[in-house]
């Protein structure tokens, strides 16, 4: 018993044991994220002054009117002060959690007035991303794990900074602009999660659900599927690269461009070809 004391010790008091632990929520860097942050805090520490104040008073009575100090319990039936008390004081606290918490709620789940809007769909084991409005009509495309199957399986030393976190094809959206994800599955139930964002939305075949970011600052940032969708689970990162206005407008017609010459190519074939005797 000892020995295995002594080595949770020494484990917890490793400076490297805490380097990739993060035991409370992440900020983000959308203004929802950041209240969803400070409603949490906010009900954690009423939480916290609670805990004190119940447990103070119990191990303060628990102490001070011990049998062994000669301490007598009284008999009484009711008492209306501490009856009324007991119920007002709570109803107070959770009408102070609930007020804030109905505003975020209503924030987050009001996707008027988008700018970009954006279709993601979970297969197994990737994602696809669909480009919905009239200016960016086809861009349509899949976004897989790009990690080397040779860090997964450990036959390397060294894994990069990204390891499991990193795809060939990133999900690409503008700043400072409204984007609407209309979220689905095609096989199974996976879950669309990006911390930075505060969002986390299940991904359900049939079914379609629905969030929105506006993400202030350029940037790549990432996430993961986080509902058990099969052996691979694991393997589906995400991945959202915001761009500036102007650098997203290029990567646009770079995407258009390119299902264009898609398209010119796929038909080119099927045209006959013209002879001198034909024209």
């Amino acid at each position: 018993m000892g020995r295995l004391l002594l080595l949770t010790l020494i484990f917890f008091a490793s400076p490297w044991a805490f380097a990739a632990w993060q035991m409370n929520l992440t900020p983000g860097v959308t203004e929802i994220s950041k209240e969803i942050y400070d409603l949490h805090m906010l009900i954690f520490f009423i939480c916290v002054a609670t805990g004190v104040g119940v447990f103070g008073v119990m191990f303060y009575a628990m102490f001070k009117f011990r049998k062994s100090k000669g301490a007598v319990a009284q008999h009484w039936h009711e008492n209306i002060t501490v009856e009324v008390a007991w119920t007002v004081v709570p109803f107070v606290i959770l009408i102070a959690m609930a007020v804030p918490a109905t505003g975020t709620l209503k924030k987050m789940y009001n996707t008027d007035e988008a700018d970009v809007l954006i279709q993601v769909t979970g297969y197994q084991w990737k994602w696809r991303y669909q480009y919905l409005d009239p200016d960016t009509e086809g861009i349509d495309f899949f976004s897989s794990l790009s990690t080397d199957r040779d860090q997964i399986a450990n036959k390397t030393e060294q894994k990069n900074g990204n390891y499991l976190l990193e795809v060939d094809n990133p999900l690409v959206i503008p700043v400072n602009k409204k984007v609407r994800f209309l979220i689905t599955a095609n096989d199974v139930i996976h879950s669309w999660f990006v911390p930075a964002f505060a969002i986390k939305k299940d991904a359900i075949p049939g079914f379609v659900n629905e969030s929105w970011t506006i993400v202030p600052e350029p940037g790549i940032y990432r996430g993961q599927c986080t509902e058990l969708c099969g052996k691979e689970h694991g393997f589906m990162p995400i991945v959202v690269e915001v761009k500036t206005q102007q650098d997203y407008d290029k990567w646009v017609r770079k995407q258009l461009d390119k299902n264009n010459q898609v398209s010119t190519n796929s038909i080119a074939p099927t045209l006959p070809v013209l002879g001198t005797k034909d024209v």
